[in-house]
């Protein structure tokens, strides 16, 4: 018999009951009573016909209710399905259809979408109103047992971003997350019970559910939760309650450093931060460590990963620039197309083997095979690995650009953008061209009150890099699209229809 991952609640309660688990602003649950509320969410789902194995989705914001039903419908042993808040109807009815899930807690400002799509897919819709589903909880008759479950049973299913097909739904079994939680707290972001830990993080991602949510009620600390991130809010946050922990996208670091009058908030109890989703520039990296005297440590994973593979771990030499070393139990090997391990130093596709990885995509066993191959998850992700072991990630294998056959990796050029004193943002994307198949583009958004021309832009990047690489195509925007953790989604970014005429006559 396995472990269920609602035991990391339960553990943690039995040793400290009074002490705070998680907050919002005034509105605190302790251990104790977030123990209590999950097993009378396992009530209630009892009481709604639920049995155990059963899908339920979960669309909530980061707010307190997320945890308190996160862990109930793991310790009456059903499968959670976290869904974006901001999923549109016809979106919700996918997601709660194809995993077959029998209800969906939907938070009460998002209905207008949950409640038709829930009715689409045949689901029983459970509205979460503030006050009202607090009394509905406490009525209902507790579970206060935890459902046994085999090591391999699944435990969430997390939907991937979907940047190819339809969004597929990565099967978590409770070993999968409970080593990787274990992992990540014994050697990466190691939480203590006097921690105070930032859940900016949205709980419905990978990263803020592992790293964030499990990883500090597994370490006894204390979660404050930010709804919706906004710069200056995060940091009365770290002001306020005194945030040692911070964890976050690259696109938020990089709000904060460039947030005016960052300078008033005291965030001198910071002892930690971590990034992941996406590559974080160097720049950004170094400038947000100056300004705010706290170590960002970066490492990498995917929902398919539970989600971290790899970290540059506190204890050790860090690496800028570097995803780090694999984490325990964790290995990682570059390939190149033909399945060949390349050499040190050159490029290849990052595959995944451990404790972390999938069980499969749901009810998808031709996806299952082409990403679990030779007993390896194929990432798609491009790195290369130094001499010490340490991977840096190169790019998306997709996101690759081919121009008149010289392979341009997008993060190179970003980061030479992130040099310009004016660029607040990059993204490097590839333009169709008739002649070269395709031409590199550069979508930029400046710093407030900054100035820069594309011309000027393009020739910064030209006098750094190859001929063949720099971007003949720039423009600006005011800001570049998001997806729900804040990683840039580069498959929103077009060039507009009318580019300066002068680039593509550069050669």
């Amino acid at each position: 018999m396995g472990r269920n991952l609602a035991s990391l609640l339960t553990k943690t309660a039995a040793g400290g009951a009074d002490r705070p688990a998680v907050k919002l602003d005034d509105f605190v649950l302790t251990y104790g009573i977030l123990d209590e509320g999950s097993a009378r969410v396992a009530g209630l789902l009892a009481a709604h016909g639920f049995q155990p194995g059963d899908r339920v989705g979960l669309m909530l914001p980061n707010v307190p209710h997320f945890p308190l039903v996160y862990y109930g419908i793991l310790r009456a042993g059903g499968i959670v399905v976290p869904m974006n808040v901001l999923l549109r109807e016809r979106e919700v009815a996918y997601y709660l259809s194809d995993s077959g899930a029998k209800l969906l807690f939907a938070w009460n400002g998002f209905t207008d979408a949950a409640a038709p799509g829930a009715k689409e897919a045949g689901s029983e819709l459970i509205e979460v109103v503030p006050g009202e589903f607090e009394q509905q909880v406490m009525a209902a008759e507790p579970r206060r047992e935890v459902a046994e479950v085999e090591d391999d049973d699944t435990a969430v299913l997390l939907y991937t971003s979907g940047t190819t097909g339809r969004p597929k739904g990565a099967e978590l079994s409770h070993a999968n997350l409970l080593a990787n939680v274990e992992t990540t707290l014994a050697s990466v972001i190691q939480v203590q019970p006097d921690d105070v830990v930032l859940g900016a993080l949205p709980l419905f991602h990978s990263f803020g559910q592992t790293c964030t949510l499990n990883t500090c009620v597994a370490g006894g600390g204390t979660l404050t939760l930010l709804p919706r991130f906004d710069p200056e809010k995060a940091l009365e946050i770290v002001q306020r309650d005194k945030v040692t922990i911070f964890e976050g996208v690259p696109t938020m670091y990089s709000a904060l450093l460039h947030l005016p009058d960052k300078e008033r908030f005291d965030v001198s109890t910071l002892r930690l931060c971590a990034s992941g989703g996406s590559a974080m520039p160097g720049e950004v990296l170094r400038a947000f460590e100056e300004a705010f005297g706290c170590v960002i440590l970066e490492g990498y994973g995917l929902s398919e990963t539970s989600p971290v593979a790899s970290f540059n771990h506190p204890d050790r030499d860090r690496k800028v620039g570097s995803i780090g070393t694999p984490i325990d139990g964790v290995e990682l090997r570059l390939l190149d197309e033909d399945g060949a391990e390349v050499e040190t130093g050159e490029v290849g596709e990052i595959v995944v083997r451990g404790h972390n990885v999938m069980k499969g995509y749901w009810r998808q066993p031709e996806a299952t095979a082409a990403a679990l191959r030779d007993g390896w998850l194929h990432t798609g992700d491009l790195a290369r690995a130094d001499e010490d072991g340490f991977f840096f990630i190169v790019d998306r294998k997709k996101d690759m650009i081919i121009r008149g056959g010289y392979n341009v990796y997008p993060r190179e050029i970003e980061e030479v953008l992130y040099e310009h004193p004016a660029v607040a943002e990059a993204a490097v994307v590839g333009v169709p061209d008739d002649d070269l198949g395709e031409e590199i583009g550069a979508a930029v958004a400046l710093k407030p009150g900054a100035a820069a021309e594309p011309d000027e832009l393009r020739a910064f990047v030209k006098e750094r890099v190859a001929a063949y690489k720099y971007p003949r195509h720039v423009w600006l925007v005011e800001s570049l699209p998001r997806g729900p953790t804040g990683k840039i989604l580069k498959r929103e970014i077009s060039a507009p229809a009318v580019v300066d005429a002068s680039a593509s006559s550069q050669s």
